[in-house]
């Protein structure tokens, strides 16, 4: 189908002579382009509202908790941001942690782990595995329930929750009781078709992908090693998972490949393709109803997860 009209006018923007590419250039000048395309054109008004918001020290990380107005205990969801391992923080995200903090019913944690180049892989990773033991020691004052642990994560950060939930397994815990991975990273591997067939003019580029890879991890790193590539690790005994996908997305293939991947592993998968959408829809819901609606079918099977544990 073709691309949602909804989102067509912001596609045309993006496609403009003069626009700036995320993944061009310096990291710091393409840091500040995708918050002026993020917090600096948000309209505060659209924000979804939560019970409240604090800003907390997640070890050395810094952190941010949402937490909802549904009276406790619930469940508590780590939330790694998106950016390639190279942009994005708490701010450009800010959104997406409310959505699923209001849709989920859930507290929300959401970490500023470390980028590249600065800090290359497998930093990212460390970070992420240090939030959610640190999520897991506090959990009495976060959510209240060490039953319900969740992680999630977009693009970037949904590669991170990806593979802290196989890190955690393999170390023996915290104990992870569902994985959101939207529109996740999952393979350094294989040219998948998707990622020629939507390599440019749909935001996320088959080019802007091959500058985060360089910049996140060396060519001497194996790209099979499971901490960068989680659909080659062993996917037995992971927890119940959503994988979002869609359709105008490079990394459409990769991700379906793992939710196709955790069944045949007898993990409890729960896949959505979202057709007419492109990479990153999460952040369009005020503008899209398409998107919209997206995020709350997504949000949806993770609240059925974590309620159903």
């Amino acid at each position: 189908m073709p691309v949602d009209p909804s989102i067509e006018p912001l596609l045309a923007l993006l496609n403009s002579p003069g626009m700036p590419r995320l993944g061009a250039g310096a990291p710091d000048e393409a840091r500040r382009t995708f918050r002026a395309m993020t917090v600096d054109l948000r309209d505060p008004a659209t924000l979804v509202p939560v019970a409240s918001i604090e800003d907390v020290s997640v070890g050395p990380l810094p952190g941010r908790i949402y937490r909802p107005s549904t009276a406790g205990p619930v469940p508590t969801v780590v939330f790694f941001h998106g950016g390639g391992f190279v942009l994005g923080d708490i701010d450009t995200h800010d959104d997406h942690a409310r959505w699923i903090c209001r849709e989920v019913g859930a507290v929300v944690l959401s970490v500023g782990y470390r980028l590249a180049p600065e800090s290359r892989w497998p930093e990212p990773v460390d970070d992420a595995l240090s939030a959610v033991r640190w999520a897991a020691e506090h959990v009495d004052s976060l959510g209240g329930d060490a039953t319900r642990i969740a992680v999630a994560g977009d693009s970037a950060g949904g590669n991170l929750a990806a593979v802290v939930a196989q890190d955690a397994r393999d170390a023996g815990g915290p104990a992870i009781a569902a994985q959101l991975l939207l529109y996740p990273a999952t393979d350094f591997v294989e040219e998948w078709p998707s990622m020629a067939e939507n390599a440019e003019g749909y935001f996320l580029t088959a080019s802007d992908m091959a500058w985060f890879s360089a910049n996140y991890f060396p060519p001497t790193v194996d790209p099979a090693d499971p901490r960068l590539s989680p659909l080659r690790g062993r996917l037995e005994g992971l927890p119940p998972a959503v994988v979002v996908t869609a359709e105008f997305d490079p990394l459409r293939d990769a991700g379906e490949a793992y939710a196709a991947a955790l069944s045949a592993a007898g993990v409890p998968t729960v896949a959505h393709r979202f057709d007419g959408l492109i990479h990153g829809f999460f952040a369009m819901a005020v503008t899209s109803p398409a998107c919209e609606k997206a995020l709350r079918t997504s949000c949806a099977s993770l609240r059925e997860l974590l309620n159903s544990h």
